[in-house]
């Protein structure tokens, strides 16, 4: 009887032992799984959505390399696009001061950019967004958790459009920070079908938005000084520094403050209008995307484009 009422004693135990431990077994999965969720803000509603961080990366890729490329450069685009979220996920990331709540925006300019179902399709059409979306979904599957680190700890996985061909940039030419896994690489491949690009402006815009004197940069005559000099460049020939009468400017601020495609231009200056010829788009730091698509078609992994772009880095798994 002693060891029946004993049975019983235990079973009841454990039972009510289930019932008090299941909400804290149920609150531990949700902690797993908000781990694995972002909070982005959309620009046009001025909301902030919560999602899965793999359906993100699949706005993410399909917003930032073209669907058409192959398989292989939109899974390098993957990884260096999970690095650089992960590092807002992780205890201790980097925050979002721009947008409180938030991990991240959909603005490339805050960060990486970020297309819905919707925009896909009207970006793509109905038809090719059929092909698309699963090819690209099938890029951030096959490299689920997969993160770039160096010395075990997350890069920043900057990535640019194209180099033009002329090879990517050490990051300390310039943002003034060296890091040793963007260093300057070559890119052999870049395929980018229009790396050439001109536009031209009044030259009082110029002069506005750069903040200098109008006289600094006049409509100079054949054979005479020219107005903008390049002063500094980088180490691939880029130019560093720029000249304009007696003010310096970065060439970053400079490209920056004209809305020009890159830092490697020409230009020239005729009826009170200047052109600008620019090589390339972007800043030209770490990952090439065309160079990306370049080295894929000449049969090159994504573990092998990565290890080009950044070198040094290995791919990890996030937990």
């Amino acid at each position: 009887m002693v060891t029946i009422r004993k049975a019983i004693l235990g079973i009841i135990l454990i039972a009510v032992a289930i019932i008090v431990l299941l909400p804290a077994i149920n609150k531990s999965e949700q902690k797993a799984v908000t781990r694995h969720e972002i909070k982005i803000y959309h620009h046009a509603s001025g909301q902030i959505e919560t999602m899965p961080l793999e359906e993100y990366l699949i706005g993410v890729v399909a917003g930032e390399m073209p669907a058409e490329f192959p398989s292989e450069a939109l899974k390098a685009q993957a990884v260096a696009a999970r690095t650089y979220i992960a590092q807002r996920l992780l205890p201790g990331g980097v925050e979002n001061p721009t947008h409180p709540g938030a991990d991240i925006c959909d603005d490339h300019r805050h960060g990486q950019a970020w297309l819905s179902k919707e925009q896909m399709k009207e970006r793509w059409g109905t038809a090719n967004y059929l092909h698309y979306y699963p090819k690209i979904k099938w890029a951030v599957q096959a490299t689920e958790n997969q993160v770039l680190t160096y010395n075990k700890q997350l890069i920043t996985p900057v990535y640019h459009a194209s180099c033009g061909g002329q090879g990517t940039e050490n990051s300390g030419d310039v943002w003034q920070t060296d890091l040793p896994y963007l260093k300057s690489v070559s890119c052999p491949y870049c395929a980018d079908p229009q790396p050439i690009r001109t536009v031209s402006y009044p030259l009082d815009k110029v002069a506005q938005r750069l903040q200098v004197d109008l006289n600094a940069i006049p409509a100079m005559a054949n054979g005479a000084q020219q107005p903008i000099k390049i002063t500094a460049k980088t180490s691939t020939g880029r130019p560093k520094t720029i000249t304009i009468g007696e003010k310096q400017i970065p060439a970053t601020t400079f490209r920056e403050l004209l809305a020009l495609r890159s830092t490697q231009f020409s230009y020239e200056i005729k009826n009170n209008q200047i052109t600008f010829t620019t090589q390339g788009y972007g800043h030209a730091v770490g990952l090439c995307q065309y160079g990306a698509k370049g080295l894929a078609q000449h049969d090159k992994t994504y573990r092998q484009i990565l290890a080009h772009y950044y070198p040094g880095t290995k791919i990890a798994k996030i937990k």
